[in-house]
């Protein structure tokens, strides 16, 4: 059995039940290379201040450099080590002898994981954000492509009024531009140096963190040692932004799904991203929307996992805190898998377009615009809004549309109604006079895409 590096104060083995329980090797294993990255920096730290010589850290750094090709070949077994760095250190001590042990010299695991995790996430975040860039274009392109395709608008998922499919789709590519805002802002707290803070009360040799900080790339050291050990705010943002995140391809989700079935027929998915049923051979199945909006739960409960772990901790670190790595590295792999599933699922999606104009052709949609119509001829909205309401009805028991009413019943409502109501009735009509910035107009519409167009070209360069 492998001696453990704190062995030195006890007098038995530990019990193989604890090794089991207390390891986080099986999952802490994803940050060998962050674990390595963070060794070599402060490698060469504790030489430029004298603490090794040199020719100690450059045997270390090789040594560290061979431990990473091992274990980006699979190599190196993890049997009987308690974590990552245990590993590591080990493997250098196979490799360089009593030299290798020289590794840990003004640090522990406590501030050692610490900068691993901040290292880990830093990466993912960026890829987070070029997936969710990646996304956006696909939003964009679907958008423009399908410019003028009208729909119904809906609230409390009862028709409401026309809109242009291209607005509602832009209004996804609004969330995702949140989204990505959300996790580039938290890059800030994310990029804080944690190594220097050893245990929890720092370390007394002369280290030089800023001369790490800049090594690794980050923009700043931490200021206190306690919280520097026992932080993980920054993991719980990005739970945090991934949990929005997932929330909005679940309602982006959920429409395709609404929009797929027979009762709506707005969109077609392609065989390829669909599946079938084992027993009803006509099934055609949205598996994969599905399966977005349910791991959106997945999500949403690593969130309030890590929260209610972190809020009974005294400080500095607590074992508890292990329990981050499995959360974290599970919602990043949701994310980033979901992400690359929708981009992949919007462009297997066809829109009926004419199954889409139909749909609001039905269900009295263009009232408001009617209602705006009697404000143009002198009535109060409040007043327009009652005459509209009591049309509406009108037109329910004869079974029609307000379009469909003659000029003659429509005045029996109004003496204000003329001829030139009919063009405030047609929802191509209804939809054009919207182009007030951030409207459904084709106008307002078009400019939003060229907007989004330019933004993500200019991110490319």
């Amino acid at each position: 059995m492998t001696k453990k590096v704190w062995g030195g104060r006890f007098s038995q083995e530990p019990d193989a039940l604890v090794n089991m329980f207390n390891a986080s090797i099986s999952f802490d294993r994803q940050l060998y290379a962050y674990d390595i990255q963070g060794s070599v920096a402060h490698c060469r730290m504790l030489a430029k201040q004298g603490i090794i010589s040199d020719e100690d850290a450059s045997a270390m750094v090789v040594a560290l450099g061979e431990i990473k090709r091992d274990l980006d070949h699979g190599g190196l077994s993890d049997d009987d080590y308690e974590d990552i760095h245990a590993l590591v250190e080990k493997a250098m001590v196979e490799k360089v002898g009593a030299l290798g042990e020289k590794i840990h010299t003004g640090r522990s695991r406590n501030d050692q994981v610490a900068l691993d995790t901040r290292l880990y996430v830093r990466d993912v975040v960026q890829e987070v954000m070029d997936s969710i860039r990646e996304c956006q274009k696909t939003i964009v392109i679907i958008a423009e492509n399908n410019l003028d395709v009208l729909m119904p608008g809906y609230t409390h998922l009862q028709r409401a009024q026309p809109v242009l499919l291209s607005h509602h789709l832009m209004a996804y590519y609004e969330m995702l531009s949140r989204d990505y805002a959300r996790f580039e802002e938290s890059m800030g707290r994310i990029n804080v140096m944690p190594l220097g803070s050893a245990a929890l009360a720092g370390a007394t040799f002369d280290l030089d963190r800023e001369m790490v900080a800049e090594e690794l790339g980050f923009d700043r050291i931490s200021r206190n040692s306690m919280d520097a050990v026992s932080d993980r705010d920054f993991v719980l943002d990005f739970l945090y932004n991934a949990s929005v995140l997932m929330m909005h391809l679940s309602r982006l989700s959920e429409e395709l799904v609404l929009w797929s079935s027979q009762e709506f027929g707005f969109v077609v998915i392609s065989d390829a991203f669909s599946t079938g049923s084992s027993i009803m051979p006509q099934k055609k199945n949205p598996d994969l929307p599905e399966l977005i909006r349910g791991k959106t739960g997945r999500a949403y409960g690593h969130l309030m996992s890590l929260l209610t772990t972190m809020k009974g901790l005294p400080l500095a670190y607590n074992k508890d805190m292990q329990e981050d790595k499995e959360a974290l590295f599970d919602s990043a792999h949701t994310v980033l898998m979901c992400l690359k599933v929708m981009g992949s699922l919007l462009g297997e999606v066809t829109f009926q377009s004419d199954t889409l104009k139909a749909a609001t052709e039905k269900g009295y949609l263009v009232a408001t615009d009617l209602a705006d119509y009697l404000v143009g001829k002198g009535i109060t909205f409040r007043e327009a809004h009652e005459i509209v309401g009591k049309m509406v009805v009108f037109a329910m028991e004869k079974n029609r549309e307000l379009h469909e009413l003659s000029l003659e019943e429509m005045k029996t409502h109004s003496r204000q109604i003329d001829n030139d109501v009919y063009a405030w009735l047609d929802p191509q009509l209804t939809v054009g006079r919207r182009n007030i910035p951030g409207g459904t107009g084709p106008d307002a519409v078009r400019n939003e895409i060229e907007t989004a167009k330019k933004q993500l070209k200019a991110e490319d360069r």
